[in-house]
């Protein structure tokens, strides 16, 4: 791999991935998978033709890992939900590696639109969820669509957690 800038995203991917497996307690202390059959292993995606699915798929989550210094973030947003209705999974977000941080303290960033769905798939109301992963707003100017929020890792983790323990199959898709 000659090119440095793919080095560094790849870097970032694989230390999304294994800290969410670790997290997730779906690998052993060397890092290999308990059940490398189970569909609740974190993965990197394999890009197979002209769509791209995804970095990282972590259901019901498709990531999209960026490691760059200068943010992106509503077209991010925007590219992570067209990836994961690619990859067949109901929410997109993006993963941005902060600088001298842990993988655990990156910067996790959704829409609205996902924020609430998320919210509503787990019974929440907007107080309980902001406070309990986390949440900050960024809400730039008047146009709603470059309006997002923000966690860490850390707490999406947590989140993956909760979800993944407390919502049944299917009701992702009668939140949409």
């Amino acid at each position: 791999m000659a090119n440095p800038n793919k080095q560094k995203g790849t870097a970032w991917e694989s230390a999304i991935r294994d800290y969410l497996n670790a997290f997730l307690g779906l690998v052993d202390e060397r890092g290999k998978f308990l059940d490398p059959m189970s569909g609740s292993n974190v993965r990197r995606a394999a890009q197979e033709g002209a769509k791209d699915v995804g970095d990282i798929h972590c259901a019901p989550f498709v990531l999209e890992a960026k490691n760059t210094a200068s943010p992106a973030v509503p077209t991010w947003i925007r590219q992570a939900e067209v990836e994961a209705g690619h990859a067949g999974f109901p929410f997109g977000v993006v993963v941005r590696k902060v600088r001298g941080f842990s993988v655990a303290m990156g910067s996790v960033h959704v829409s609205v639109r996902t924020w609430t769905r998320i919210r509503l798939a787990l019974g929440m109301d907007t107080s309980e969820f902001r406070a309990l992963y986390g949440w900050s707003a960024s809400l730039r100017g008047l146009d709603t669509s470059r309006w997002y929020l923000t966690t860490t890792v850390r707490d999406l983790a947590h989140l993956i957690s909760d979800y993944r323990r407390n919502v049944p199959s299917g009701v992702t898709r009668a939140v949409r």
